[in-house]
């Protein structure tokens, strides 16, 4: 079993930045992990993924040379950092596990196993 908890979300202005952790208890290492998010009124969508070993990582078009995903197998922990923040950014952000995950899969929630409670993002304008 796997439980994760998600920290390090709040309040920043446009342009600022935010590191959320991902705590892992159990065994995850050979898990891909990924961050979520959802927006009030809209669906949960993909952000960015890792895979078991730290050594692929994957993201959106939206996020792509702002966020990093990265994460530290000795600490279970996985991180994503967030700079020149938007207010298209503010979410509620999600970490999740899962097994076995392919170039599709890894961006679709149905297929993760295990997820975090969420951590609030607000970014004002």
């Amino acid at each position: 079993q796997v439980q994760l908890v998600e920290s390090g979300g709040g309040l920043v202005q446009a342009g600022g930045s935010l590191r959320l952790s991902c705590a892992a208890s159990g065994r995850t290492f050979s898990y891909v992990m990924a961050w979520f998010r959802q927006a009030p009124g809209k669906e949960r969508e993909f952000v960015a993924a890792i895979s078991w070993s730290g050594g692929s990582t994957y993201d959106v078009d939206s996020v792509k040379g702002r966020f990093t995903i990265s994460r530290d197998n000795a600490k279970n922990t996985m991180y994503l950092q967030m700079n020149s923040l938007k207010p298209e950014d503010t979410a509620v952000y999600y970490c999740a596990a899962g097994s076995a995950l392919g170039p599709v899969t890894r961006r679709t929630q149905n297929s993760y196993d295990y997820w975090g409670q969420g951590t609030q993002v607000t970014v004002s304008s």
